[in-house]
This record gives structure tokens, C-alpha cells and sequence, in this order.
């Protein structure tokens, strides 16, 4: 009689016990620091002070710190400069993304090889900093929004995954689609998209995340600090402990609600928690798309 493998063994009676302690464990792990740094965004400064930083239990909350962000002054501004460009920049992406993964998932297509030859390059070797601040500064783009786009406007990954996913689907739908006379266009629209709206939906929000997380390009291209993105405030004030600029143009000195000004610590977490919640907010309507879309569509290419 063969030997089954241990992972086929039935789990013993710690092995099942274990495992929601442990998955326990991992949750209160991520999860704490995210509490931590909420509750310290809604404290006051008494309660900041009594609890000498980082607050942890709960003691007049006040959301004076958000209040005093969003009051208008950098944060907003470059809230809403993240916003514009995660929302262009998506879009954009995505769009060439279906294109170029569509003409590269149809054997038949022009320079079909060679093109998907020089995408499987670049998994080996990127441009290099200097290169590409040339290429960016020749094109006039410094100091411009489209500096924080058009750079990394496609991934190959994202790419050769949708790709995959394409080549999927039946080519006996896209043949019958030919025969009644449908285009490319038509069928990418009206046979392909259909089919496929998990996998863009995925790649969709891998864009997405990565608009809104990008800070290296904001910080080799933009030297006008009134067209920060929201994570340039966050690495300068957050991690660089540079004071932001108050009163006009800046952070607001108050909340103009009868508020007490909120701490700078208080501040500091508020700006983080701005930072990460639109990425909580959109993840669980996507979630159920990831295996579908990306395992499924990597094992079928």
C-alpha cells in the first residue's frame, strides 16, 4: 500500500485547534497596528499626551485631525491630484493594456513575436533611473501630471497575465464572430470584454493601487510642491518628519468648529489613515475576482 503524502494525512486533533489560533494571531497582527494608528487619529492632545505617544485604548476621540486636513491646504490638494491621477491613470492603462493583450493574444496578428518577444525583455532589464528622467525631461513632461502616468502606464505582468486570460477563450466564438462579419474591435467589445471581466477587473486594481501608492515618480519628476500627490505629503511629513506649511496654502490651524487644534501625531496617523483607506474601501468588491482572474487566466496561457 502506497504511503499518502503528509498533506493528504488527516490533521490530527492540534493540528486542528492550531489553526484558528493561529489564524487569530496573524489578524490581531495586522489588524492591531491599523487600530492603533485610527484610535491615535481621533485622540486628543490630552490623550496623546496621558498616553506619552501611540494611543491604545480609547479616550476623547474628536476627529479635530481630520477636520483640520481636509479644511483645504496641501493634504486636500494633493488628496485630490492622487485621486485625478489613480482615476486617469487607471484608465489609461487599462485601456492599452486590453488593447496591446488582445493583439498579442491573436496568433495571426502583425509582428505577433517579436513584440511579445520585446514585453518578455523587459521582465529581464529595465531602463535605469537616469534613462528614463532623460527621456521624461526631453519630452518636456517635468513638472507636468503626465510624468506620473505615462512612464508606468503599462506593466508586462499585468499584460502577459490578461494575455493568457485571452487566450482562454474559445477561438470558435471569435471564428463565428468573424463570419458574421463582426471586426476586431467588435469582437474585443462584444465577445472578449464580456467574457473577461474578472481579469480586468484585477488588473484594474492593480493599476489602481499602484496610482495611488506611486511616490518615486512624483519624486524625480515634480519639483512643484503645490502638485504632490497625497503619498509625496505622506513620505515628507510621515517619514522625512519635515513640518508641513500651516495657515494659508497649508494645514489648517484650526478646525473652525469650536475644536481644540488637533496634535501633530494626531495629524501624522489622520494623513496615513486618508492614505489607505480608498484601497480598504474598493479591495472587498474586488477580492472575489482574484482567483478567477488571475490564477485561472495564468494556468490557462
Amino acid at each position: 500500500m502506497t504511503a499518502r503524502a503528509v498533506w493528504e494525512e488527516e490533521p490530527t486533533a492540534i493540528g486542528r485547534l492550531s489553526k484558528p489560533v493561529v489564524l487569530t494571531l496573524i489578524a490581531l497582527a495586522v489588524a492591531f497596528p491599523l487600530y492603533v494608528v485610527v484610535v491615535t487619529s481621533l485622540s486628543s492632545t490630552e490623550a496623546v499626551t496621558r498616553a506619552g505617544g501611540l494611543v491604545v485604548v480609547p479616550r476623547e476621540l474628536t476627529v479635530a485631525a481630520y477636520v483640520q486636513l481636509l479644511s483645504g491646504g496641501v493634504v486636500t490638494r494633493a488628496l485630490l491630484i492622487s485621486v485625478l491621477i489613480t482615476a486617469v491613470g487607471t484608465a489609461f492603462s487599462l485601456g492599452i493594456t486590453v488593447l496591446a493583450a488582445y493583439g498579442l493574444s491573436r496568433p495571426g496578428s502583425v509582428f505577433h513575436r517579436p513584440l511579445l518577444f520585446v514585453v518578455l525583455l523587459t521582465f529581464l532589464f529595465g531602463p535605469g533611473i537616469i534613462p528614463s528622467y532623460l527621456l521624461v525631461n526631453s519630452l518636456g513632461l517635468i513638472d507636468h501630471y503626465a510624468s506620473l502616468i505615462l512612464p508606468t502606464a503599462i506593466s508586462a505582468f499585468n499584460l502577459i497575465v490578461m494575455r493568457s486570460f485571452f487566450m482562454g477563450i474559445p477561438g470558435e466564438l471569435i471564428d463565428s464572430a468573424r463570419i458574421d462579419g463582426a471586426g476586431e474591435f467588435a469582437i474585443l467589445r462584444r465577445i472578449v470584454m464580456p467574457l473577461s471581466k474578472a481579469v480586468v477587473a484585477v488588473v484594474g486594481l492593480f493599476y489602481a493601487v499602484g496610482y495611488w501608492n506611486a511616490f518615486f515618480n512624483a519624486l524625480l519628476y515634480i519639483n512643484d510642491n503645490n502638485k504632490w500627490p497625497l503619498q509625496m505629503v505622506l513620505r515628507t511629513y510621515i517619514v522625512q518628519q519635515q513640518p508641513l506649511p500651516t495657515g494659508a496654502g497649508g494645514i489648517a490651524t484650526g478646525t473652525g468648529l469650536g475644536m481644540q487644534p488637533a496634535p501633530g501625531l494626531a495629524i501624522k496617523m489622520a494623513i496615513v489613515v486618508i492614505a489607505i483607506v480608498p484601497v480598504l474601501l474598493v479591495y472587498p468588491f474586488i477580492q472575489r475576482h482574484f482567483t478567477k482572474g488571475v490564477i485561472i487566466g495564468a494556468v490557462k496561457g
